[in-house]
């Protein structure tokens, strides 16, 4: 299933090596006007082969607008949007279609779709087809900021590096615009050459490596979702697991929350002005299913990149044996900073989403 959304649905497709990849957006309001260059900007955030932590595949990731939109203006029309395949090599992957890659969705594939999956550059597997989610993003961004809503990530950590995290009750706009900006985002910007040099520690080492990706929604109003299946956490999660190697989200003070005492993990109420707010923010926001009216914050955990290029054992679908693998190809030792406006884009098409069930984005 690649569609999402009951108010704002997104569909997604193409494959990594297929003549192209892109999104269908339908339900947005008309009369939007779109910053074509701030779209482009956030698209060459996410976009390969422009720095030693990502793979070398160079591709300029150029969104072609086929409906929806007129003189840079929604129409309220499905807005349509590829994304043409340039820089492919599909024969890099001519052994994984009976010798399955350990840690990719080769083999579940393989099973699920009776060997038809395509399995050039991982198909529609393939962390590719993140570009057009980062349209899809960039677009509802800018919808929301009219409405005071802004979203910034940051690489949380890689490996065992970590950095500061989020303020979250007050998080300053002068943060939010630079990470919305930047294509290594950190808080704490001395943390920057030593996750680099774990990065390239392990490309030399023929491995990868993981972290996690914390994301901050502010300004998003009181009253947002519902309770029980249909809450805040529930419609980010979705779309967030939706990305290729996430393998976890918490809200708030997370998992950390369980090693608390309720006096420690209540957030207390006071008023600011005539506003309600609470003086900490363990909740992330959310209680109940439904927005407080304070930051929303989540993190993401990102796996290592399966693709590594030293060997390792597998099976050979063919001949019903053991046999190991050598992987080629062109891959990333670590996803994680080009993760980062992947996720910032998810939660913007999850929160137009939820403004849109909770009738408040024509507001």
């Amino acid at each position: 299933m690649s569609s999402w959304g009951n108010e704002i649905k997104i569909s997604i497709f193409g494959e990594s090596h297929g003549n192209g990849i892109g999104v269908v957006l339908d339900g947005l309001p008309s009369g939007e006007k779109l910053d074509m260059e701030e779209i482009y900007k956030q698209m060459a955030r996410r976009a390969p082969g422009r720095d030693k932590t990502a793979t070398p595949r160079l591709e300029k990731d150029f969104p072609e607008i086929l409906s929806g939109v007129l003189n840079d203006t929604t129409t309220g029309a499905p807005l349509c949007a590829v994304i043409r395949n340039t820089n492919t090599r599909s024969q890099d992957y001519g052994n994984v279609l009976s010798c399955p890659r350990p840690g990719h969705a080769d083999y579940t594939g393989y099973v699920r779709y009776h060997g038809f999956n395509d399995i050039r550059g991982g198909g529609h597997f393939s962390g590719r087809l993140t570009a057009p989610l980062v349209f899809a993003g960039a677009v509802c961004r800018q919808i929301l900021s009219r409405r005071g809503i802004f979203i910034a990530a940051h690489i949380a950590s890689v490996g065992n590096i970590k950095d500061s995290t989020f303020d979250p009750v007050s998080i300053p706009s002068q943060l939010i615009e630079r990470l919305s900006s930047v294509s290594f985002g950190l808080i704490d910007t001395s943390k920057e050459e030593s996750m680099r040099e774990l990065i390239e520690q392990c490309r030399l080492a023929q491995d990868s490596i993981g972290g996690t990706v914390e994301c901050a929604i502010v300004g998003i109003p009181a009253g947002v979702g519902s309770p029980m299946f249909d809450g805040v956490e529930n419609v980010i999660s979705s779309i967030v697991f939706g990305i290729p190697a996430v393998k976890g989200i918490e809200f708030g003070a997370g998992f950390d929350a369980a090693q608390m005492k309720g006096s420690q993990n209540n957030d207390e109420f006071c008023y600011s002005g005539d506003k309600v707010v609470t003086r900490t923010n363990n909740h992330g926001g959310i209680l109940g299913g439904i927005t407080s009216g304070m930051p929303v914050i989540f993190r993401a955990a990102f796996k290592p990149t399966p693709s590594i290029s030293a060997e390792q054992k597998t099976v050979d679908l063919t001949s019903g044996k053991d046999t190991t693998l050598f992987i080629n190809g062109r891959h990333d030792p670590c996803i994680v900073p080009r993760a980062v406006p992947v996720v910032e884009a998810a939660a913007a098409v999850a929160v137009t989403e939820l403004l849109a069930r909770s009738q408040m984005l024509n507001k």
